[in-house]
């Protein structure tokens, strides 16, 4: 690390709403046992250069993040501010705290865990060799195409010239302000921190990122951090403060403070079919002469998956959470009681593991409809669509169901408890 390296201020935005996540604060949700934030500020405690934290939080949440700092021995924390209803409008009211003799601000999302305190020192180092300031991103994969109002492709840019831009992005404080300033008297709300220097006509170097430093936006990004921490990040890689007991990084422990990580739910469900209804199985609507009979649309392949996940976090049946009688739920889609749970099961600290369910039902002929039913549950719960398996079979007109008088769901699936 340089030495030469003034007082380096990072300024965590940690003010979203999480309205891609349906209102649930993502930075308080667990990741392998330790929460988002904690992750965040974690890296930044153990990054040789930064000298303070300054976090811009969720109005109300500030002793929140005090809390959070103080169980994960974070000591850079300085001050907590209240965030506003826009990017840059939380980031300033952060900024106002830094210390006035940094040299360097270090914005960085809250929401990006995986950052490594490697990484952080390296984007410092760059933005210390230029007149401007520096920015972690990584090269773009895919072709991109620019597309007009009838999204027809207008324009194939040149891929070799696309990145995706990261945080930490770093500047000197003093020109960060003044771009601040200009930005607020132009009337400019940028979401990105580059932006608003460039708009000062201020340069940004880019410094190679990792692919890994995502940011949890959507429920998959969840389950993409866990895989990426549950495989490839180590416990020194959050550094010796985070709690020992917490296994950060060990699948294979079965036990966390007493109680089972793996657990295991059954659900069953048995639905009329009636004339004059829409047949919906896994969320497809599959052609028939007959529907399911219910008060919601029926679906008993998404109703089992949802029983099963409540049954293996211990935490009721459909019936409590989703009254049938409430007129909120009346022919209502099914797939929001299973995206419910999901947010419940992650408030909880649960992952969904994998889901077997087998439909039993005497007609119409399922297998068409498969592949699109475990994406649909996979969707929902922002997981793979290999963890989800699903089956049909008959009774051999044996049975309520070999007589067409209705159609029943049975699913297994396991959670992981990581609170």
């Amino acid at each position: 690390m340089n030495n030469q390296i003034g007082g380096v201020s990072a300024v965590i935005a940690a003010a979203g709403q999480g309205n891609r996540m349906d209102g649930v604060n993502k930075l308080a949700l667990p990741l392998r046992g330790v929460p988002v934030l904690a992750r965040t500020l974690l890296a930044f405690e153990n990054a040789e250069c930064i000298t303070e934290i300054i976090v811009a939080a969720r109005p109300g949440g500030e002793n929140d993040v005090f809390a959070l700092a103080e169980k994960y021995g974070v000591t850079k924390l300085k001050a907590v501010t209240a965030g506003s209803d826009t990017r840059q409008k939380s980031v300033a009211e952060a900024v106002k705290l830094c210390n006035p003799a940094s040299e360097t601000v270090c914005v960085h999302d809250g929401a990006r865990p995986l950052i490594t305190p490697e990484l952080i020192n390296k984007a410092v180092e760059t933005a210390a060799k230029t007149a401007g300031g520096a920015a972690l991103a990584v090269r773009v994969k895919d072709t991109v195409k620019m597309a007009d109002g009838n999204q027809i492709i207008a324009q194939t840019p040149n891929r070799s010239q696309l990145w995706n831009v990261q945080t930490p992005q770093v500047f000197p404080l003093k020109k960060y302000k003044q771009a601040l300033s200009k930005a607020f008297a132009d009337g400019c709300d940028f979401t990105d921190d580059c932006a608003l220097f460039e708009h000062s006509g201020l340069p940004v170097t880019l410094e190679t990122g990792d692919y890994k430093n995502i940011k949890i936006t959507t429920p998959e990004d969840i389950t993409v951090a866990e895989a990426f921490v549950q495989f490839q990040i180590k416990d020194s890689d959050i550094g010796d403060n985070s709690p020992k007991n917490i296994p950060v990084a060990a699948p294979q422990a079965l036990v966390h403070d007493g109680e089972k990580a793996l657990r295991i739910g059954h659900g069953y469900d048995v639905h009329r079919l009636v004339p004059e209804r829409k047949l919906i199985l896994g969320g497809v609507h599959i052609p028939h002469t007959l529907g399911l009979l219910g008060h919601s649309d029926a679906d008993v392949l998404l109703h089992a998956v949802t029983d099963a996940l409540l049954g293996a976090a211990a935490l009721g049946d459909i019936g409590r959470h989703f009254p049938p009688g409430d007129a909120e739920y009346k022919d209502a889609d099914s797939r929001k009681f299973l995206k419910q749970v999901g947010m419940l099961l992650a408030k909880k600290g649960y992952t969904p593991g994998n889901i077997d369910a087998t439909v039993v039902a005497q007609r119409p002929q399922l297998a068409p409809y498969i592949n699109e039913m475990r994406e649909n549950i996979a969707g929902v719960l922002g997981i793979h669509s290999e963890f989800v398996n699903v089956k049909a079979t008959t009774e051999e007109n044996l049975g309520f169901s070999g007589r067409e008088e209705g159609i029943a769901a049975h699913a297994v699936c396991t959670v992981i408890y990581t609170a």
